[in-house]
């Protein structure tokens, strides 16, 4: 219902422009091609995506489309395009960060105006009944919709706007702590194309002089780390498997598969927070609740999955289930790569061996107390 919400919006920002806004429905690759010739259009300008589904959309489309009809891709997901950023998986953000900063001068530039479109169409496009729509989708309902976010762009860049006045000044301090409000919040909106990674990096790069360190640590994590885990997905076909993980995190979680685990959840118990951790537990309520966990709870998270299910592979499944099923940023690449460095190690490197883990980076309770006040998060959820 959000992502249909989000599309509702653009409809009307289209109308302003006095662009035509057609819903199909359908697979891209049976629909699309028989609608460009039916409206003889000239060309085809499409988004891009790392992932597998997305990709085989495109694939489709391409199979079928008039070979006279250009088929354009721009990757506006990103600043940098992925293939411009790099042409191969990269290790990690330490080896593909030089190569985005400096290409940023000509990628992060502001965009021209969009104006109104001076020409009628010559067919209009058929009203849209979104309710009906969304009752016709074959679609998950036991799921609420979370009331925090609103969809629409307009939404999208007063959270943006409440970020910069607000929260940005504790960026650099504060983010690693889920009792302090310091994160922008504005994954719903990326994840949908609402709001656009460049938009958010220029203007907070405009807005937060008076906060350079904070500056700093955000762009990392909005442009460097985020292209990161586009790069993962683009250029390995098992970004969401086991057999993705880097061959020491292979063996080390292959030699550790069947340690003796001191819990074992299944996904059901996992899925109602019936652990024995008040923190997991905490963390996967505000998830199910809010539709969104705090990133560095998300690692926790994801970790202790690895320590209490049978097998690393139950482990990443799970929780790729968990975050997709709940997390209004879910079905996206950070998500998977998210999982895949906490369960898989990936974009990480070994550390200190110990049970069920092995060389896979470790995060524990008490680790936690150091962090921030567990009790005060514990109350709250």
């Amino acid at each position: 219902s959000f992502s249909l919400a989000l599309l509702s919006a653009s409809q009307q920002d289209c109308k302003q422009l006095n662009i035509q806004f057609h819903l199909l429905r359908g697979a891209p690759g049976e629909v699309l091609p028989g609608f460009v010739s039916d409206r003889a259009l000239g060309a085809v300008v499409t988004d891009f995506s790392p992932l597998r589904e997305p990709q085989q959309w495109l694939n489709d489309v391409k199979k079928k489309l008039s070979k006279d009809i250009p088929l354009i891709q721009v990757d506006a997901h990103n600043i940098v395009p992925c293939w411009v950023a790099s042409p191969k998986l990269e290790y990690s953000a330490r080896t593909i960060r030089g190569k985005i900063t400096n290409l940023l001068p000509e990628f992060l530039t502001d965009f021209p105006p969009v104006e109104k479109h001076q020409h009628a169409a010559t067919r209009t496009a058929k009203p849209v009944d979104w309710d009906q729509t969304l009752a016709s989708l074959d679609v998950d309902r036991t799921v609420g919709e979370p009331q925090w976010a609103k969809p629409g762009s307009e939404a999208g860049m007063a959270m943006l706007e409440s970020f910069i006045d607000v929260r940005l000044k504790l960026f650099a301090t504060q983010r690693n702590d889920p009792n302090m409000a310091a994160l922008s919040q504005l994954s719903p909106w990326i994840r949908f194309g609402q709001l656009s990674a460049q938009r958010v990096a220029l203007q907070v790069r405009r807005c937060g002089k008076n906060a350079s360190e904070s500056v700093a640590a955000f762009i990392e994590e909005l442009v460097v780390r985020r292209e990161l885990t586009d790069n993962f997905c683009f250029y390995n076909e098992k970004y969401d498997k086991v057999e993705g993980a880097y061959e020491w995190a292979q063996k080390t979680l292959k030699d550790h598969a069947k340690d003796k685990r001191e819990f074992i959840y299944t996904q059901e118990q996992l899925e109602k927070a019936q652990t024995h951790d008040k923190l997991w537990n905490g963390a996967q309520y505000q998830m199910v609740a809010e539709g969104k966990m705090h990133g560095f709870l998300r690692m926790y998270w994801a970790k202790k999955i690895l320590e209490w299910t049978r097998s690393p592979e139950e482990a990443l499944s799970t929780a790729l289930y968990l975050n997709d099923r709940y997390e209004l940023d879910g079905q996206d690449p950070n998500g998977f790569v998210g999982c895949m460095w906490s369960i898989c190690g990936i974009h990480d490197q070994g550390w200190a061996e110990r049970p069920v883990f092995g060389k896979i980076r470790y995060m524990n309770y008490k680790g936690c107390l150091r962090k921030f006040n567990v009790a005060q998060f514990e109350r709250k959820y």
